[in-house]
């Protein structure tokens, strides 16, 4: 990987709602522009994947989504208005990033909700896209939803039991977290959310890679799983297979998928079949690989990533 390089610009963005959006640029003024998008939702940036980008070729854009990392006002505080939070809001919200940056286009880096972020904005504003890599492979798909909180309890009945458990054995598992989520006494929020990133870390603890969401403490776990709970019980305001179906609108757009075999959050089936609707892309199944990746993840993102730098995209219409 590159070394760490520092941001050379940064600042919040007024995105309206009472929202500033945090966003950061480093690398080279006068690179090759590419957005990072972090998933969650609600989980912030992070500037290990500034070192994907070779910091001469690339101008390299991070920013915290809605609600979290630096963005204000930050989805811990209760009086956070939530319904000013959805996937169409981060969407207009990236664009609006785009044109204040002065940025014509640019590459689209990220994984898990990310992915599913960089479809939404890539197939509502294709001409403004040159690339994409996505790793971990959704669309938040309703049928994913269910996979990950109820289907994958079959491999962890012990932990998905103490996962229902918190939310008094509620039908809507997911629904419920989001109710618990917003309930005025913060000691319910917080035992919420540990319940929640307890069940998170299960599903991921085959991958041998400690427990990351349980290691997010205080407000960032508050903030995580509130915005998290509020996407998936509404379905990310998606019609359901809606980023499968208008697919169509990444022709010409080359993506490279990333996915791992073994990854139980998200199985490969979600970037199997994407992969199918989007002639453009190229899919890599890394096999020992899960949710978070390994190495082999690391070097595809790399490979990508150097290969794209001196790619020039041709002109594109505006569907």
């Amino acid at each position: 990987m590159y070394s760490a390089t520092a941001p050379y610009d940064q600042g919040l963005l007024d995105v309206g709602d009472g929202n500033l959006v945090h966003w950061e640029v480093s690398g080279n003024p006068a690179g090759r522009p590419a957005l990072v998008v972090h998933g969650g939702p609600g989980s912030g940036s992070s500037p290990h994947n500034r070192r994907y980008f070779d910091p001469e070729a690339y101008r390299l854009v991070l920013f915290d989504q809605r609600g979290c990392g630096r963005s204000t006002p930050h989805a811990s505080d209760p009086a956070a208005d939530m319904s000013v939070n959805t996937t169409a809001h981060l969407v207009a919200d990236m664009e609006r990033l785009r044109e204040h940056l002065g940025i014509e286009q640019w590459l689209l880096y990220g994984g898990s909700w990310g992915s599913t972020l960089i479809l939404a904005y890539a197939e509502a504003y294709p001409e403004r896209v040159t690339e994409i890599v996505l790793t971990a492979v959704t669309t938040t798909r309703r049928s994913e939803i269910a996979w990950l909180y109820e289907g994958a309890g079959r491999f962890f009945p012990e932990a998905h039991e103490r996962f229902r458990a918190g939310a008094g054995a509620a039908k809507d598992l997911v629904g419920a977290y989001s109710a618990l989520l917003n309930h005025p006494d913060r000691a319910v929020r917080e035992k919420a959310a540990a319940d929640w990133c307890a069940w998170e870390d299960a599903v991921l603890s085959p991958e041998g890679q400690g427990t990351p969401y349980t290691d997010r403490v205080d407000d960032t776990r508050l903030g995580f799983v509130r915005i998290c709970s509020h996407y998936f019980a509404h379905g990310a305001w998606l019609a359901e297979g809606a980023l499968l179906r208008d697919a169509h609108r990444l022709a010409g757009i080359p993506g490279v998928l990333i996915q791992g075999r073994l990854d139980m959050a998200g199985p490969p089936t979600t970037a199997w079949e994407l992969a199918r609707a989007w002639p453009d892309a190229e899919l890599h199944v890394i096999e020992d690989a899960g949710h978070l990746g390994d190495l082999r993840t690391g070097e595809l993102i790399l490979a990508a990533m150097d290969r794209f730098a001196t790619r020039v995209p041709p002109a594109r219409a505006k569907p």
